[in-house]
């Protein structure tokens, strides 16, 4: 049997996306040694302060003209937001009336927390330059989202789980519960708004150093979640029959969100530039806004088992998203113009006889 050539794998590992590879070996760590006891504590208030310094870095990126240049495309805009934060909800909630067989209540919360979530920005961005979309309306719509986001996606998904009975009891969003959101996702995003125009470019320099922040961050946040879902017994409560359930139920929300993207766009007319943006921007949901929410918005001994469809969600939606981005359509070629003759070049002809003339001299 040939063995593959250091060509082929090199490719092989380039493909390959690290992160969520990491993301899995963080969710086999905390199986393996959950933090228990004080060291759950000490996680979890660790957690808490990555989550605030997540979100101030979303606000000392995020351009405030770049979202509101977003409103100015309003044909691309309105419907990408109205799937994301309409369409995409009411899929959840009729997701919820599933059997208890196929989406326990615990999940049912989890698939609903996805539908209300905001859609991402790198990948959203990265997939439509792939597939030579429009990347600029791209920025503007991924942006608008999370800003979006940072306000509605909590306040629909205590909203809509209160009225389920999908949350932790029936009570009204309480003012500590505002307050909470508040001072752990607001608060920090106005203050990275306001210190914008002194640090930006710092942080536009040190690109690496913001990444490892985010991504730390999310990987910090995952093992404090399925930590505290293991010793919760979160895996004695999904079966691997109900896992593989779940997650055709995600790859169903996915299929949906893509089609009806993509439908929405061609019926309106977006020329097809604005329609790759529609469906990368409609259809991807944000691991790095999720997350960090749960935390807020769930018990601790809930949080891990609710992020589970998003961690799936967000697992398919890349390998999807990348297998169209890189098989999409390309743009037709325009018919190159004929070739012009070369211009006329005229000659002098001279005289025979002067020729002549000329040579007896």
């Amino acid at each position: 049997m040939p063995h593959p050539s250091p060509g082929a794998a090199r490719r092989v590992l380039r493909r390959v996306d690290w992160y969520i590879v990491a993301l899995f070996c963080v969710i086999g760590l905390a199986a393996l040694v959950p933090a228990r006891g004080a060291a759950a504590d000490g996680v979890s208030l660790t957690a808490r302060v990555a989550v605030g310094l997540l979100f101030f870095l979303y606000g000392a990126r995020l351009s405030p003209q770049a979202a509101l240049d977003g409103v100015r495309h309003w044909r691309l805009h309105l419907p990408v937001l109205a799937l994301t934060f309409l369409a995409f909800p009411a899929v959840g909630l009729a997701a919820g009336l599933l059997p208890h067989g196929v989406l326990s209540p615990e999940l049912a919360a989890g698939v609903l927390f996805l539908t209300v979530l905001p859609s991402t920005v790198q990948s959203s961005i990265a997939f439509t330059s792939m597939a030579r979309g429009n990347v600029a309306a791209a920025i503007c719509s991924a942006s608008f989202s999370t800003v979006l986001g940072v306000v509605l996606t909590p306040l629909l998904a205590v909203t809509l789980l209160r009225q389920t009975g999908a949350g932790a009891g029936d009570a009204p969003l309480t003012p500590s519960q505002l307050t909470d959101i508040a001072v752990q996702l607001l608060l920090p995003f106005l203050a990275g708004q306001a210190v914008r125009r002194w640090i930006a470019d710092w942080l536009g320099r040190h690109r690496a150093l913001t990444t490892l922040c985010d991504r730390g961050s999310i990987l910090l946040v995952v093992y404090s979640a399925f930590s505290r879902g293991v010793t919760a017994g979160i895996w004695h409560r999904v079966p691997p029959a109900r896992l593989l359930l779940l997650a055709a139920v995600c790859a169903l929300l996915l299929a949906f969100a893509l089609s009806a993207a993509h439908g929405t766009a061609r019926l309106i007319g977006l020329p097809r530039a604005d329609r790759i943006t529609a469906v990368f921007c409609g259809s991807n949901k944000s691991l790095a806004s999720g997350l960090p929410m749960a935390t807020v918005l769930f018990p601790p001994d809930r949080v891990g088992i609710t992020v589970l469809p998003l961690m799936l969600y967000h697992t398919l939606q890349l390998v999807v998203c990348a297998y169209l981005a890189r098989r999409w359509p390309a743009p037709p070629t325009p018919l190159a113009a004929p070739a012009s003759p070369p211009p006329l070049r005229l000659v002098r002809v001279q005289d025979p006889e002067q020729v002549d003339e000329k040579n007896a001299r």
